[in-house]
């Protein structure tokens, strides 16, 4: 337990200086912001001053992020994922996962008539995707197809491809992504015995 928390402890000032720089803030800014010398923050961010809840509550209200984020405490053992969405090009993305590599599950909602700003573009990967609500317009390749609620298109990525939303509502869908070869593996139970094999 002491380790994990050294662990976490240690961690905290790269995070923070990170953190701070990712949204162009300087020293004297955050300093003016939180109450906290800069040199106590330069210390913090290099490690030479241990993190204590009183600097970190503040920085943490400067930043807008929990204090957990703030110092990417181990999980507790509650299991749902909170998501936190991101919005690129008016498309909200919900992570559903939080395990870095392997597959990535996310939810995606396409605003109302929405094109990819771009010509179908290919990368490393697989992709499964299955319609939750609305239609979905897929360029796969040479192909142009209409998906609605319910239905399922699976391709590697390396094929050129690109997404729309053709209606005038939101289109939800649930992506998965795999690194380059990994598709998703669907089981289904085995098919019920004929009534003479029971």
């Amino acid at each position: 337990m002491s380790d994990d928390l050294d662990t976490v402890l240690r961690n905290v000032g790269p995070r923070l200086r990170r953190l701070r720089q990712q949204r162009g803030t300087t020293l004297t800014d955050l300093s003016s912001a939180t109450g906290i010398s800069v040199s106590t923050l330069s210390r913090l961010e290099s490690g030479q001053r241990r993190p204590t809840l009183e600097l970190l509550l503040p920085l943490a209200r400067a930043h807008q992020v929990p204090l957990d984020e703030l110092v990417d405490a181990p999980a507790t053992g509650d299991p749902r994922v909170h998501a936190r969405p991101i919005v690129r090009n008016g498309v909200t993305f919900v992570p559903l996962t939080r395990r870095p590599g392997g597959l990535q599950a996310f939810k995606q909602i396409l605003p109302p008539r929405y094109k990819h700003g771009h010509a179908q573009q290919s990368h490393e990967g697989y992709e499964w995707l299955y319609v939750l609500s609305g239609r979905v317009r897929l360029l796969l390749g040479e192909h142009d197809i209409v998906l609605t609620a319910g239905e399922v298109a699976e391709f590697d990525t390396h094929v050129p491809h690109a997404i729309s939303n053709p209606d005038d509502v939101p289109a939800e869908v649930l992506n998965l992504f795999g690194p380059q070869g990994e598709r998703v593996h669907v089981r289904a139970r085995p098919a019920a015995k004929d009534a003479k094999d029971a």
